[in-house]
Formats: structure tokens, C-alpha cells, sequence
């Protein structure tokens, strides 16, 4: 699944950084405003236990991890959503992505330069989602003078579209996100093809110094933005995008010393790669067998056939049946042939919504 989350923020909040660190990608990283014009777009692997499990008992040829896309996007400005700092060129750019990590600069450090003169976490997000407020309310302005004409004509579409927009142009008018007029899922859908900034879901990144990053929940900007996201039902992870970047380069038992002389279990990357996987309602299942074991991305609540799809088309369109086992039973089990001798592996047909963890084979013809 082609799912992407775009990093965002102001100018010189440590985006590129982070971004180079989660991506080992090479992102241009530098003190001046505009560094990045054009989206660095990098594949991240999702950190799963589960599939070094498996793998570990069948003992494949290969493993191939779950992974999905981060976009780091240039530096939005105040005025962005008029064009300022060539944000039009940025803002479409956040349109294109699935979901938003909004990174808030939380450290204090004379010699990177913060757009604004001074660090205020609070000022800082309220730019950013302005100008989002800002240029969603445009393009709702503009949908609703053209589906007015329609509506005159009695077209039921039409109207429809209009109520919900009309609703969308009253919270945004005031300041607030698409998210805040509480659109049930066939509302959402009537206005899906406007892709509104403020309606994707946002995961806040609170970047704090090397020498915060102990002490973070006592740092009084990340405490901010805390008290900010909790407002809006966002999430937020404390990092330190220094300090991962400086992980990144290392590995195996190097990697774990750091982290322990950091006082971390886990590293930020990896809660900041499972949150914005969670951020976008996916799921996990499995494929397992000689070659291969594989982790395959789906959205929750997906049936079978559609999961088989993700695999390949033909998969589901010549669907028959799923052999399912879950995660812990084929654990508890030891190897998919005792799993079926105790009869916990089974058939599933069309209907069956997949679980988190399932690992399957698909049936099919063409």
C-alpha cells in the first residue's frame, strides 16, 4: 500500500534532521529557511517483534518487513496558504500525504536560527495549523460556488455535498480543523476528493536537545504541546531528532549500549514509525512459508479478498478461501503443521474482516 505521512513544521524545527534519521536517505539538512523545496520522500521499515518470531521458526530465505513512506516537506511560513515562502507549492504537497507529523521545535540553541526570532512551541503550531485552517477554507469557499449551481437544478448529489460543506466552512471559519465538524464516515466520503489538509490526522513530534532528552516530560515546551495535542485528540511522541540521527549510524549491540546510556528502552524512530503507523488505522498480517515471510500492510476492518489484493490483484479478484492462523496460537503451537493437527488453523471465506497479526495463504483461481 502506497501510504505516505509528511513531516512538517516550521523552518530550522529539526524536520530534514529527523527525517535523515528515520530514512538514513540523505535529505539535505541545513540553517537557512527553505533548505528543502522539493518533498525527500523515503521507505520505512515498521518495527514488528512478531516477524523475527516467525521467521525465526520457519527459518525462510528471506524476510520482508512491513514499511510505508515519510515525506519530508519544506518549511511552511505565516502567509503560507497565500503563497509566502512558496507555500502554495509546500501546502500541495501536504495534500498528497495520508497523514501529518507535525515536528515542534522545544529546544533552545542561539546558534540555529528560529524563524520567528524566539522559541514558542504554542506560536509555532498555531501558524502551521492557521495556514492549514487557511487554505482548506478556500478550497471549501470554491467547491461550494460551484455545487450551488447544481444544487438550484434539485440534483440530490448536490445537495447533500452542500450541507456538508457548508458545516466544514463554519468550523473553519472559526479557526478550527475539518476534523472538528465531527463528519460521520458517509460525509467523509462525500467530500473525500477535496483531500483537506485538516482533515488528515496529526501526530506531534516534540524535538528536544540531546541534553533535554532525559528530562523531556519536565521540559515546559514539550509540555505545551502535550496540553495542545490533547485539545485536539492527537498524539505526541518526545524525541530528539540529534540524538536518532546519531543512532541511526550504529547497529546490533553498539546500538543497544547507546540506548541504555540514554536511559531508552526503544528508540524515538521506532515509537515515532509505530505511532504514525497506528495514525493511519493499519493493521498488520502475515504471510509465511519456505522463501518467504512477509509482513503486508492493510487498513483495519479490511475483508480477505481485499487483503489478499494487496498481494495481487489477482489474488483477489479470483478469491476462494483464506487459511488463517493467529499470531499467538501459531506461537503457542510452535510450527503451522501442529497448529492444523489442533485444528486452529482455518478456512475463512469472503467475508472474514482480518485481525491484527493473522497469518494467512490465500486460495484462489483465475
Amino acid at each position: 500500500m502506497a501510504l505516505t505521512t509528511g513531516i512538517v513544521g516550521l523552518p530550522n524545527v529539526g524536520k530534514s534532521t529527523l527525517f535523515n534519521a528515520i530514512t538514513q536517505a540523505g535529505a539535505e539538512s541545513a540553517n537557512y529557511p527553505f533548505c528543502t523545496i522539493d518533498p525527500n520522500v523515503g521507505v520505512v521499515d515498521v518495527p514488528d517483534e512478531r516477524l523475527h518470531r516467525l521467521a525465526a521458526m520457519i527459518q525462510p530465505q528471506r524476510v520482508v518487513p512491513a514499511s510505508f513512506q515519510f515525506v519530508d516537506i519544506a518549511g511552511l511560513v505565516k502567509g503560507a496558504s497565500k503563497g509566502e515562502g512558496l507555500g502554495n507549492k509546500f501546502l500541495s504537497h501536504i495534500r498528497e500525504v495520508d497523514a501529518i507529523i507535525h515536528v515542534v521545535r522545544c529546544f533552545e540553541d542561539e546558534n540555529i536560527t528560529h524563524v520567528a526570532g524566539q522559541v514558542d512551541p504554542a506560536s509555532d503550531i498555531e501558524t502551521i495549523n492557521l495556514e492549514l485552517v487557511l487554505a482548506d477554507l478556500e478550497t471549501v469557499e470554491k467547491r461550494i460556488d460551484r455545487v450551488q449551481r447544481q444544487k438550484k437544478s434539485g440534483d440530490k448529489q448536490a445537495i447533500a455535498e452542500y450541507e456538508v460543506l457548508v458545516r466544514l466552512q463554519a468550523v473553519l471559519a472559526e479557526g478550527r480543523p475539518a476534523r472538528a465538524a465531527g463528519l460521520d464516515q458517509e460525509e467523509k466520503h462525500i467530500i473525500k476528493s477535496l483531500n483537506l489538509l485538516t482533515m488528515k490526522n496529526v501526530l506531534y513530534a516534540a524535538n528536544v536537545s540531546e541534553e533535554e532528552m532525559a528530562r523531556a516530560d519536565k521540559n515546559p515546551y514539550v509540555q505545551t504541546v502535550k496540553r495542545i495535542a490533547a485539545g485536539e485528540g492527537a498524539g505526541v511522541v518526545t524525541i530528539s531528532a540529534q540524538v536518532e540521527a546519531e543512532i541511526a549510524e550504529l547497529e546490533g549491540e553498539e546500538r543497544e549500549l547507546f540506548l541504555q546510556e540514554l536511559g531508552l528502552e526503544t528508540s524515538g524512530l521506532d515509537r515515532l514509525i509505530s505511532a504514525a503507523y497506528g495514525l493511519l488505522g493499519l493493521i498488520t498480517y502475515f504471510t509465511a512459508g519456505e522463501k518467504e515471510v512477509r509482513a503486508w500492510t492493510i487498513r483495519e476492518g479490511t475483508k480477505a479478498p481485499q487483503a489478499a489484493g494487496v498481494i495481487h490483484s489477482d489474488f483477489e479478484r479470483g478469491f476462494i478461501r483464506a487459511e488463517v492462523v493467529g499470531y499467538d496460537d501459531l506461537i503457542a503451537c510452535g510450527s503451522l503443521g501442529a497448529a492444523r493437527e489442533k485444528g486452529l488453523l482455518r478456512l475463512e471465506g469472503k467475508d472474514y474482516i482480518v485481525n491484527d497479526g493473522d497469518i494467512m495463504n490465500f486460495r484462489f483461481a483465475v
